[in-house]
């Protein structure tokens, strides 16, 4: 089953159980989805989708933010259940441990010795995680071990 046919699938359920912050939040998905298919004119790979899922849950977590800076943790308390449903989507996240490992063997195999080779390590890294990290996570990381 693909990620689509299980977000419309999902959604239907909710549809039927009455759960409505689940259907919005599904069919935001399902939209954007759609839109980024008519933008490539063609279907989306897996790694597709889970980018534009990617997407969604960080500007779900970066609104939260804003909100929860702002006062307004009921606004927050949405986008945090907006972001939990998402997350139930997208491949499961690698542990910081993992991240780390990964990180010293992009350093080892790139033969990165100080900060200024950051842009030989991060791709590197990126490419391995493959959007189970995210990329500030892995750039901290990455800041950490080059400099210390």
């Amino acid at each position: 089953m693909t990620l689509v046919n299980e977000l419309q699938s999902a959604m239907q359920a909710s549809m039927k159980s009455g759960d409505s912050d689940r259907v919005r939040t599904l069919r935001t998905l399902l939209a954007k989805l759609k839109e980024r298919e008519i933008e490539k004119g063609d279907e989306l790979s897996e790694g597709e989708l889970t980018k534009v899922l990617q997407t969604a849950a960080k500007q779900r977590k970066e609104a939260a933010d804003m909100y929860t800076d702002g006062g307004r943790t009921e606004l927050a308390d949405a986008e945090m259940k907006e972001l939990a449903i998402i997350e139930e989507y997208l491949p499961e996240q690698l542990s910081e441990d993992d991240v780390a490992a990964m990180v010293d063997e992009a350093i080892s195999e790139t033969g990165a010795e100080s900060l200024r080779d950051m842009g030989k390590v991060m791709p590197a890294v990126m490419k391995k995680v493959a959007g189970r990290a995210d990329g500030k996570t892995v750039q901290e990381l990455v800041k950490r071990k080059l400099s210390g």
